[in-house]
């Protein structure tokens, strides 16, 4: 990748073609995962491109008693909850709006629901991870053996807890993920509901959803993901969309 700032790779990410491949494939970058120490946990997908279905944005939130909820923007089935919906509710929303205040900060809302704003970094480590990801080739990215080798390395350049590229998801299919750039969530705030959920921190526990494990600090992304092409969509949970209020 020749953009070097968060905004310039999401920018230049709005024209990017899916890989070739029958899998289920989708290309584009959000927050892998921030967790806060009250509990909760955010994380967002704007995906540029879907071999499914249409662009699509999510944000997904865990509330302190470990419930998830995936907000969409799109048909569940044509989103997030395609692959994660047996371990989270989902709701589709109207819209979740994106805005860059400049090149490392980054602005989410959930209009009425939730206001976030992200302050991105780079670190001696993301950009080692960034530059290895820039350079690898397609194939590479494609193999559950190199993204499961890449797994215990990218967990110790990183120090946010678990971390796997490849597995199962809670909805059955089999997942590679692609980061190909990463940044630093090095700070931010957010109001879900009208709740500050406070400061960024580690959970107590570190959370996942099927083999897929959420970072114990914020980490940001621009790649893509594969998924096993598969029948099932979403899970018995997801299917019953409701509204899903906060907990403190």
């Amino acid at each position: 990748m020749t953009a070097t700032t968060p905004r310039q790779v999401a920018e230049a990410g709005a024209d990017r073609r899916l890989p070739a491949g029958d899998d289920e494939r989708f290309v584009g970058y959000g927050a892998m995962g921030v967790p806060f120490r009250s509990g909760h946990y955010l994380a967002l997908r704007n995906m540029q491109a879907s071999s499914v279905g249409p662009a699509y944005r999510t944000i997904w939130h865990r509330d302190p008693a470990g419930r998830w909820t995936i907000f969409t923007t799109v048909d569940p089935q044509l989103s997030c909850p395609r692959y994660f919906g047996a371990a989270a509710d989902a709701e589709r929303v109207p819209a979740i709006e994106l805005g860059w205040r400049d090149d490392w900060t980054l602005e989410v809302s959930l209009p009425g629901r939730l206001s976030w704003q992200l302050t991105l970094v780079r670190t001696a480590a993301t950009a080692a991870l960034s530059g290895m990801g820039g350079a690898m080739p397609e194939a590479a990215w494609n193999s559950s053996a190199i993204l499961s080798s890449m797994s215990p390395m990218v967990r110790l350049m990183l120090h946010a807890g678990r971390i796997r590229l490849a597995g199962r998801t809670p909805n059955g299919q089999h997942f590679k993920a692609a980061p190909r750039a990463v940044w630093r969530v090095g700070g931010g705030t957010a109001r879900l509901d009208g709740h500050d959920l406070g400061p960024l921190g580690p959970l107590r526990e570190q959370t996942r959803l099927g083999d897929f494990w959420l970072p114990q600090s914020g980490l940001f992304f621009a790649g893509g993901a594969r998924f096993s092409a598969t029948a099932q969509s979403v899970g018995p949970v997801a299917a019953g969309s409701r509204r899903a209020a906060v907990r403190p």
